[in-house]
């Protein structure tokens, strides 16, 4: 279930925008982006503008079904678009995206590529998309980069909504390799409020089950907020590095198994 409301994901895949666009202005865009092999930094600003794009057409023409995605990593795509453009045509893209999803409203009925049906998985969606190329960004350019803890602890409560999708266990020879006794993982935010700190994913059986909770586990995977977050999404730790304290590859498996929307 979604922490935050249509409204404050509308405004803050703004303020994620905004601050990439800070973060790549004057940036050289032919640089390349090392956590994204083969893209170059205007590759990169391309694709999250396409993605806002496409989220918006899905959301304000009420689509049933899927909609094509070409343009999202095609080379070719916005090619149009000059460098020193791209940050305004940024900004625009996600501004029209904020002011589609809030005139949609929360209830309206749309396709989405997991449970959820409505624009609040869309908001939610691009927020995190954004934030997280955000991070390439910033690790092109040698830039800072943060995550403010309402939307960091929903990007893990994301990830811990699509590690639990029964498609999880259709990866790859499924149940058997994934789940068994005593396989559990605990994830542990070590900057952030003590009730907010953890996430306990359960794969001793399916259906897959997580909790806000703290618990014994094969594998504990300690770092703070940020860093917890990259590592989901397999960039690298800009603080201190993630720790990982037992059974390292089964937090591999779950993440590459969880990590498999990503290549939808």
């Amino acid at each position: 279930m979604s922490r935050l409301s249509l409204q404050r994901y509308a405004a803050e895949i703004i303020a994620q925008t905004d601050l990439l666009r800070t973060a790549a202005e004057g940036a050289d865009p032919t640089a390349p982006v090392p956590t994204c092999p083969g893209w170059n930094l205007g590759r990169l600003l391309r694709h999250i503008g396409a993605a806002h794009r496409w989220a918006d057409t899905i959301v304000s023409t009420r689509a049933a079904g899927p909609v094509p995605h070409d343009q999202l990593d095609d080379d070719a795509a916005y090619t149009d678009v000059a460098p020193g453009e791209l940050g305004g045509w940024l900004a625009e893209g996600a501004r029209s995206l904020a002011d589609t999803l809030c005139d949609a409203g929360p209830e309206a009925m749309v396709w989405t590529v997991a449970p959820g049906g409505t624009p609040v998985f869309w908001a939610r969606r691009m927020t995190h998309e954004t934030l997280v190329h955000r991070s390439d960004a910033t690790l092109a350019v040698g830039a800072e980069f943060t995550v403010a803890e309402d939307v960091g602890l929903d990007a893990l409560d994301e990830w811990m909504g699509f590690g639990t999708l029964p498609q999880v266990l259709e990866q790859g020879p499924g149940e058997r390799e994934l789940l068994g006794p005593g396989r559990t993982l605990h994830l542990h935010a070590t900057d952030v409020r003590p009730e907010e700190a953890d996430r306990l994913i359960d794969l001793t059986g399916a259906p897959i089950t997580w909790t806000r909770a703290p618990g014994r586990a094969a594998v504990t995977v300690r770092g703070s907020l940020a860093d917890l977050v990259l590592a989901l999404y397999r960039r690298p730790a800009r603080g201190k590095a993630v720790e990982v304290i037992g059974d390292a590859p089964l937090f591999d498996l779950w993440l590459e198994r969880t990590g498999a929307w990503l290549q939808e």
